[in-house]
């Protein structure tokens, strides 16, 4: 069937195809609004447990639990059970493989969605945490029920409680639980539209945070602070790479015309870290590079404003609170869960089947 449409807007860009309650991004001003509050006033004071409670709560069938804190815990325990039964899932080599591939053998709750939605979240860090000890040649770490999600995960990892640190991570995981129709969301709502079950949304929306341009970046930041070593490297180092046609990571957004305000949010809890006694040497580091990287890019490109983003100080960040940089995109999954079974909920109730058209340039038979 043939189309006379002839407007295309590739990557979507600039169409609106969801009306929500539970993000908004600002791209001019550098604005990131979550359940209601400035991403900047979440981060440090509610935990991730609390703003699991906002985004689901506005399309929630059932009454959340009195503690979220609990009840994600119980869920931990429950997937901790479910190990066993997911063969090689994560016997694979990238994180974001295992993840994915243990993800799809969690169970849709008898309970209803909310159930699925606590049970899907405490999959994801154990299996997370199972994977990291996995490729270490250790076994998987039972979850601490009574530890918050975030210290609980740190510990499945690591194996052991810091709570400095798993403040930290609580941080970033409020950070980046939700972000408008990001790529993976978008994936999430189109896979929910057509009727599919939330657990078959969140494995494609995994399948979409796996790519580079979207969720891949943490990691390459810390090789590239990594081969600087030094502030006083950072311009003739950035310069090469530029020079050599390659991209500064962890500058630049698709949204942003301005600094990403996540960035400013990571920078400032490693800032609390560093209050609490826990010295890293990268972010000393990572401030010289961004302020080389920032002068060097505006001189290049006058006209693109490419300023640092989420990812430049997720990598330091994670660094800092003792997970290997191959943790970085599975704990990305771990924290963008929240927002993707949000939207999943709110894509149910308020949206239809989501079926762009395409305009065929191809041959017509003769």
């Amino acid at each position: 069937m043939g189309t006379t449409q002839t407007a295309v807007h590739a990557g979507l860009e600039g169409v609106v195809v969801a009306e929500t309650r539970l993000s908004e991004v600002d791209g001019e001003r550098g604005r990131l609004v979550i359940a209601g509050d400035d991403v900047e006033s979440l981060a440090g004071a509610s935990s991730f447990e609390q703003v699991c409670a906002r985004l689901w709560a506005p399309y929630a069938k059932q009454p959340l639990p009195d503690s979220l804190q609990a009840a994600l815990g119980e869920a931990r325990v429950r997937a901790f059970g479910l190990l066993d039964g997911l063969g090689d899932a994560l016997s694979a080599k990238d994180g974001m493989d295992a993840l994915r591939a243990a993800a799809a053998h969690v169970p849709e709750h008898p309970e209803g969605e909310l159930a699925t939605h606590l049970l899907l979240t405490g999959a994801l860090a154990v299996f997370a945490g199972a994977w990291a000890r996995r490729g270490r040649g250790l076994a998987p770490i039972r979850p601490d029920p009574t530890l918050s999600h975030a210290a609980d995960l740190l510990r499945m990892v690591t194996g052991e409680h810091h709570p400095e640190r798993a403040a930290g991570l609580d941080a970033y995981l409020v950070t980046v639980s939700d972000h408008g129709l990001n790529a993976s969301t978008f994936t999430a709502r189109v896979i929910a539209s057509t009727g599919s079950d939330s657990v078959s949304a969140v494995v494609g929306a995994i399948g979409a945070l796996k790519g580079p341009l979207h969720g891949g970046a943490p990691g390459p930041v810390l090789d590239m602070l990594d081969g600087i070593a030094h502030p006083e490297r950072a311009t003739s180092w950035l310069e090469e790479e530029l020079g050599a046609g390659r991209r500064i990571m962890g500058m630049g957004h698709r949204i942003y015309r301005v600094r990403d305000p996540r960035a400013a949010v990571l920078e400032r809890a490693l800032e609390r870290l560093e209050r609490g006694g826990l010295r890293t040497e990268r972010l000393a580091l990572a401030r010289a590079v961004e302020r080389a990287a920032e002068e060097l890019l505006r001189q290049r490109y006058p006209d693109r404003p490419l300023r640092a983003n989420v990812e430049f100080y997720t990598a330091v960040l994670l660094d800092a609170v003792g997970l290997d940089r191959t943790m970085f995109s599975p704990t990305f999954a771990c924290g963008r869960v929240a927002g993707w079974l949000g939207h999943i909920s709110e894509q149910r109730v308020t949206g239809r089947l989501i079926r762009p058209a395409s305009h065929y340039v191809g041959p017509m038979p003769g």
